[in-house]
């Protein structure tokens, strides 16, 4: 088993991290910023400012880098390709997209409309990054 290629783990990692924000600009910050707005406003909180939504901007490079890293870390277990990176990105997706919604719903600090549209977004676009950024890997 051969070394994880950190250089193309971050290469790969900046791809998926342009696909999601992609997505996530689409989604959040098109479709759903009237139900954002609605919701800081509820709490008593001005909508998002550009400096807040550079954080979520950094966070999905963060989270892209993390998807190419688990798909070179199983790869050698399931071979190169997009089932692989299908794999990975399902399983990142679980780990940090399922189970935080499945913690908030009974909470109940968002309306489902937020916390059920990015779910179900989500479980699109990761595997989705997660390939665009395993096409870049090689070890």
């Amino acid at each position: 088993m051969g070394k994880i290629n950190i250089g193309k783990v971050i290469v790969g990692g900046i791809v998926a991290g342009i696909v999601m924000n992609v997505f996530d600009f689409v989604l959040q910050g098109v479709i759903l910023k009237p139900d954002w707005d609605a919701a800081m406003a509820a709490m008593n909180k001005p909508p998002m400012a550009s400096d807040q939504i550079m954080w979520y901007v950094g966070f999905d490079f963060i989270v892209g880098i993390i998807l190419v890293w688990l798909y070179g870390a199983i790869r050698p277990r399931f071979g190169a390709g997009v089932k692989t990176a299908v794999i990975a990105g399902l399983t990142a997706w679980s780990m940090g997209y399922l189970i935080p919604s499945l913690f908030a719903i009974p909470a109940d600090m968002l309306p489902m409309k937020l916390i059920t549209w990015p779910l179900f977004g989500s479980l699109v676009y990761v595997p989705i990054s997660t390939v665009a950024g395993a096409a870049i890997y090689k070890e």
